[in-house]
C-alpha cells in the first residue's frame, strides 16, 4: 500500500523539497500551506493533494486532515514543518508578537500532532517528525523567542518518544544547522529599537556575522534535510534525534563537548565582543 505523508509549510523550502522528495518516490504527499491558490510548482501530480492547513487556525488543521484521508484513505507520516524565527531583544517585542512566536512554533505543532493521533493509534502506526534546529540545543544571541521554542520542541518530542510507543507511533526529531532557505525573508521576524542602546553592539555584531560569506557558504540547501527526514522516516529505527547539515554535527558536538563558560567565551569572541 503507498504511504502517505502530511507536510506542514510546504510552500517552501525543507517543506517544498521535502514534498518534492516523498512524491518522487512514490509516495503520497498532503502539501498544506497557508495559501495554496499561490502554489504553482507541487499543483497536477495525483499524488500530491495540497490544501490549506495554517498551524494557528485550528478549524483548517481538522479540515487538512480530514481532506487527506478523504483523498488517500490514511495519513503514515506527519512532517511538522511550519515555523519561522524571531530575533531581537527581547525587552523590544510587543506581547502579540512573542505569542504569535510561541502559537506557530510550539501551540500549533501541538495542535497538528493531536489531530493526527487518534488516527495513527486507530492504526496503531505511524510516524510524527518534528522540525527542531541547533538551536534547540545551543543559543545565538538575540534568539530568546526563537530558542525558546525549539527547546520546547526538543523537549516536546523526546518526551512523545516514551508515551507514543505504546499506541505504536514512533517520533523523530530533525535538527538542522543553517539551511538556505527563505528564513532570513519571510520566514524571518527581527524586531529592534535602536533607542535602547545597551543592545545595539550585539545587533550589529550578530548581523555582521550573518550577512558574512563565509556563513552563506556553510549553508547547506534544503535537499540535505529532505534527505535527512526520508532516513528517519523509512530506517525502521527508534532513533530519535538526527542531525542535518555538516554545521549542525560541527556546532553540537562542540556544545556537548564545552562548558557555558568556554562556550559562551567562544560565541563572544566570534561576534567581536567583549567578555564581561
Amino acid at each position: 500500500m503507498t504511504q502517505t505523508i502530511l507536510i506542514t509549510g510546504a510552500s517552501s523550502g525543507i517543506g517544498k523539497e521535502t514534498a518534492r522528495l516523498f512524491a518522487g518516490r512514490g509516495w503520497n504527499v498532503i502539501a498544506t500551506m497557508r495559501a495554496p491558490e499561490k502554489e504553482v510548482d507541487l499543483t497536477g501530480k495525483d499524488n500530491i493533494l495540497i490544501t490549506r492547513l495554517d498551524v494557528t487556525d485550528a478549524a483548517s488543521i481538522e479540515a487538512a486532515v480530514a481532506a487527506g484521508i478523504d483523498k488517500f484513505n490514511n495519513i503514515d507520516v506527519l512532517l511538522n514543518n511550519a515555523g519561522y524565527g524571531a530575533y531581537g531583544p527581547l525587552e523590544a517585542f510587543p506581547m502579540e508578537r512573542v505569542r504569535r512566536q510561541f502559537d506557530t512554533n510550539v501551540i500549533g505543532l501541538l495542535e497538528t500532532t493531536k489531530a493526527l493521533l487518534p488516527h495513527m493509534r486507530a492504526n496503531r502506526s505511524g510516524t510524527i517528525v518534528n522540525i527542531s534546529s541547533i538551536g534547540g540545543q545551543m543559543t545565538f544571541p538575540l534568539g530568546t523567542l526563537y530558542h525558546g521554542t525549539k527547546f520546547a520542541v526538543e523537549g516536546i518530542s523526546e518526551a512523545l518518544h516514551y508515551e507514543l510507543e505504546s499506541a505504536g507511533v514512533k517520533m523523530k526529531l530533525i535538527e538542522p544547522g543553517m539551511i538556505a532557505t527563505d528564513f532570513g525573508g519571510r520566514s524571518f521576524d527581527f524586531v529592534n529599537d535602536e533607542e535602547m542602546t545597551e543592545y545595539q553592539p550585539i545587533v550589529q555584531a550578530l548581523f555582521g556575522v550573518w550577512g558574512s560569506e563565509e556563513m552563506r557558504s556553510r549553508a547547506s540547501p534544503p535537499s540535505v534535510v529532505a534527505d535527512v527526514i526520508w532516513t528517519s522516516v523509512t530506517d525502521g529505527t527508534n532513533t530519535l534525534r538526527y542531525r542535518a547539515g555538516a554545521d549542525a554535527v560541527e556546532l553540537l558536538n562542540n556544545r556537548k563537548a564545552l562548558d557555558d563558560e568556554t562556550f559562551f567565551g567562544g560565541m563572544k569572541a566570534q561576534l567581536g565582543l567583549q567578555s564581561s
